[in-house]
């Protein structure tokens, strides 16, 4: 059991009465403590704790309607469509726009939900190397089915580095097929104005039809969306099943999550504060002599090899007051079990000095 206390803005947990710096949140923004985030939480509560019903029955309302639209204009998109959780949303788009006799080819290394997905879609499903665009327009000139859909995430959730969607976007383009990326780690942190992965790499929203977000991470909320053309929405409306069969989020979620769009803009400052205890971490860990793996985003995975030394490892941290999660397979591949460090903006300097100073005293002892 752990409670958050609120003047700490989610880099504190109190567990079991004890404190401990949190590096393990999705929380990139710090926006889950935000005071006008709670606000608009706690005022539109008035509307009733849940929702009732599923979006095509009662449980659409006004809050949500102006969600999706405002999400639409966040991503430069036609129109957003909200789905109760992330993992939702993968199988709901993946498995209502593909199935038997299509083909879905996916990175190794993408998310579960969007490996499931295209396991349950029926299509042959193919994996494909790491960040290897030149293997997926190989195997689509392979397979060739008539219809087909390469899907990645944009941040990498266990690895931190980048999807090759530049090459992907290209590549989908000349074999006209749909492209849909995962932003959930990459909106609200990336680009200049924390649009995410897209606009880091100065894609238009015509590149990638279709864009899957979250908002439980960067918006500190709770929920997903996918945003494209009117098109798109509405065949999901009619044909998402995970969309259609499910309880609406509560109204407050959105009122909240709409404040959080506000504030990637109002506060700008919180995700270039992010963005800077990247390079401080990693400046840092470098000169402690600690190897770090190629990511610039606020996921820095250090990879220990065996379950047994990352378990060590994240039990160490603990002890000394810094709580990091040891990540083991089957979430990632056997022999690179790792510490999944995350990086906030409700960190401060002396947090990031605490942690690299500790993870170096700790990683020299370990076996």
């Amino acid at each position: 059991m752990q409670d958050w206390p609120a003047e700490h803005g989610g880099a504190v947990a109190i567990v079991e009465g004890e404190k401990r710096l949190v590096f393990c949140s999705n929380d990139y923004l710090g926006l889950s403590h935000h005071p006008r985030v709670i606000e608009a939480f706690r005022d539109a509560a008035r509307l009733g704790v849940g929702s009732g019903a599923s979006h095509l029955v009662t449980g659409h309302g006004a809050e949500h309607h102006a969600l999706e639209e405002e999400l639409a204009a966040f991503t430069g998109r036609e129109r957003a469509l909200l789905f109760s959780t992330g993992y939702m949303a993968n199988l709901g788009i993946v498995t209502a726009l593909i199935g038997r006799g299509d083909l879905v080819l996916e990175d190794r290394l993408n998310h579960a939900s969007l490996l499931d997905a295209g396991l349950l879609s029926g299509a042959r499903f193919s994996r494909c190397p790491h960040g290897d665009a030149a293997v997926v327009e190989q195997r689509l000139t392979e397979l060739g089915e008539s219809r087909a859909m390469v899907v990645t995430d944009g941040v990498f959730s266990m690895d931190g580095d980048l999807a090759p969607i530049n090459a992907l976007a290209s590549v989908c383009a000349r074999r006209r097929v749909w492209l849909m990326v995962d932003d959930a780690h990459g909106l609200g942190v990336l680009g200049t104005t924390g649009r995410g992965t897209l606009e880091h790499f100065g894609l238009k929203s015509a590149s990638v039809p279709i864009l899957m977000g979250t908002l439980g991470k960067a918006l500190g909320t709770f929920g997903a969306f996918v945003a494209g053309s009117n098109d798109l929405i509405e065949y999901l409306i009619q044909k998402a099943r995970a969309y259609i069969y499910t309880t609406a989020l509560p109204p407050a979620v959105a009122a909240a999550t709409r404040t959080s769009l506000r504030l990637i803009d109002d506060e700008s400052w919180r995700r270039e504060r992010v963005l800077s205890h990247v390079e401080r971490f990693r400046d840092a860990a470098r000169a402690s002599g600690i190897e770090l793996a190629e990511s610039h985003t606020p996921i820095q995975p250090i990879v220990l090899g065996s379950a047994a030394q990352a378990l060590a490892a994240s039990d160490a941290l603990w002890k000394q007051g810094i709580w990091v999660a040891a990540i083991r397979p089957p979430t990632v591949p056997e022999g690179s079990s790792r510490l999944r460090v995350t990086l906030s903006a409700a960190h401060g300097d002396s947090d990031i000095d605490r942690l690299v100073e500790t993870l170096a005293v700790t990683l020299k002892t370990l076996p």
